[in-house]
């Protein structure tokens, strides 16, 4: 009955959605490297059209129905019309969004129950504060742009997808396993020897990361992050992610994340987010720094703008 049921399923979804992550459930399947760790190298997508917390508007809807995750795939296969002024962006083309998770849910988050971000009133307050300080200051400096503006990181450590190379090239051997993510280029070198987690007063942009294996899953503990790092979910120098990487299939990983921080949210987080194979990608040089124009002419543009405003004070006007 359980296979009559995805099957059904799959077939509904059509292509929205990869029944990839329903294959061998029973966990049979046992590919391992010549060492006998599982293998989990190659080219994986963490892409997902399932947003890593649930639209307030759904309220305490669980899952799409196929229809929904069918609209939710054909909204991203169409040209977006530029707003008067805008410089535009790229054809849809050349994003690359991946599609709703195979199990519909409307969350990538699924502890809380309710899929949204359990943030305390004080991270509420703060970010408040950020961003009214972001609209009085966009650009005073290079340091008023964010990392990924300014070329350092972007998806970060866990990663939440973007538009476009959404990918984790894996590679492993006995003491380490190396992801490398196409997005600005970063190379997450993570030691599986047992060594201890690098001093607290050592602090990295992507954090330090250990793993170990418990039974066929990788785990991944990441801390120390520098207080200058900017996830994709409010974090704090003190955010301690813990990552799990099992290989259910051969095209499949199922991924899992969950974020601890007593100074951001009232509890942990869990996040899941399973993670095709992409056999046929290849990841190329991310030049961020030397096609950066935009840093150039974003400062540029603001000390024109001071400059107006500047003559439109002076006496005579």
């Amino acid at each position: 009955m359980r296979i009559k049921f995805v099957s059904v399923l799959c077939s509904l979804v059509g292509i929205v959605v990869s029944c990839n992550s329903f294959a061998q459930l029973d966990g049979s399947y046992d590919k391992r490297t010549p060492w006998g760790d599982p293998d989990i190298s190659g080219m994986w997508s963490y892409a997902s059209l399932t947003p890593l917390q649930r639209p307030q508007r759904l309220g305490d809807k669980e899952f799409y129905t196929p229809e929904e995750a069918a609209g939710i795939y054909a909204n991203t296969q169409r040209e977006v019309v530029d707003r008067p002024g805008d410089v535009g962006s790229y054809n849809y083309h050349w994003f690359d969004r991946g599609e709703v998770s195979a199990d519909l849910r409307t969350s990538l988050i699924v502890d809380p129950p309710n899929g949204r971000l359990p943030i305390t009133e004080a991270t509420i307050a703060q970010q408040r504060d950020q961003a009214e300080y972001r609209r009085e200051h966009p650009a005073d400096s290079w340091l008023d742009r964010t990392n990924w503006d300014r070329c350092i990181t972007y998806h970060g450590v866990p990663p939440v997808s973007s538009g476009y190379n959404n990918s984790y090239h894996i590679t492993q051997n006995q003491n380490f396993v190396a992801i490398h993510v196409e997005m600005i280029h970063d190379v997450r070198i993570i030691p599986i020897d047992g060594r201890p987690q690098l001093h607290e007063n050592i602090r990295l942009w992507n954090g330090d990361s250990r793993g170990h294996w418990e039974g066929d899953t990788l785990v991944v503990r990441t801390a120390n992050f520098s207080k200058k790092t900017q996830h994709r979910f409010p974090s704090s120098a003190d955010t301690v992610a813990v990552e799990r990487f099992r290989r259910v299939s051969e095209d499949m990983i199922d991924y899992s994340f969950t974020i601890e921080d007593p100074n951001v949210y009232s509890q942990p987080w869990t996040a899941v987010r399973p993670m095709p194979r992409l056999p046929e990608y290849k990841q190329y040089e991310y030049a961020c720094h030397e096609g950066n124009y935009a840093m150039t002419y974003i400062l540029r543009g603001a000390r024109a703008e001071e400059a107006r405003a500047a003559e439109g004070s002076t006496p005579e006007n």
